[in-house]
């Protein structure tokens, strides 16, 4: 189900499904990289103005699936204006900072993003633009990344299915209100 805060920006409204803390796994596969399964935590984030602040952290597993060692680290800002166009800022701890547009589909949520531009360091890997799609699909986050460099075409690289993360003091405060017994295994009779 898809809350929406009182305090969500107006704007932000049909942004509301990214909202909150997101956690999974993908895989990651390019041509010159380490094909490898990842982790990944995600935030979306809001204060009340027009935007909502984004945060993801990925981290290499093993076969396992423990952590092995940091993947990569991205953190920006989206916003949408009232014809759905979405817009998002994007710096990645590579040395890569991004715009991308795109648009949020209509009647589902479901965001097509593509890089409009890209402004790299000296150290930061070859790379040249990108593209993504996000999309809700039964309660899930998921996405897939497509990027390009002046060597391979643009392709898929990195795709991602994240679960909401529920803090226990969210639906713990529902809890005072319900009618249970003192004992505790009077519940269960």
């Amino acid at each position: 189900m898809i809350e929406i805060p009182s305090d969500l920006h107006p704007s932000l409204v049909p942004l509301a499904f990214l909202l909150g803390n997101w956690t999974g796994a993908g895989v990651s596969d390019f041509p010159g990289a380490e094909k490898c399964n990842f982790g990944q935590e995600a935030t979306f984030t809001h204060d009340g103005r027009d935007f909502i602040e984004y945060l993801s952290h990925t981290w290499v597993l093993d076969s396992e699936g423990k952590k092995v060692r940091p993947l990569e680290t991205e953190s920006g800002y989206w916003r949408i204006d009232k014809d759905r166009k979405v817009e998002v800022v994007m710096v990645r701890d590579q040395g890569v900072a991004e715009v991308w547009y795109g648009e949020l589909a209509e009647g589902k949520p479901q965001i097509d993003l593509a890089t409009d531009a890209v402004a790299r360091t000296v150290a930061s890997p070859p790379y040249s633009g990108g593209k993504r799609l996000y999309g809700y699909v039964n309660g899930d986050l998921m996405w897939v990344g497509e990027k390009t460099t002046p060597e391979v075409e643009l392709r898929p690289y990195m795709s991602a299915h994240l679960k909401k993360v529920i803090d226990p003091r969210e639906w713990a405060k529902d809890l005072k209100d319900m009618d249970l017994p003192d004992d505790g295994i009077a519940f269960f009779r």
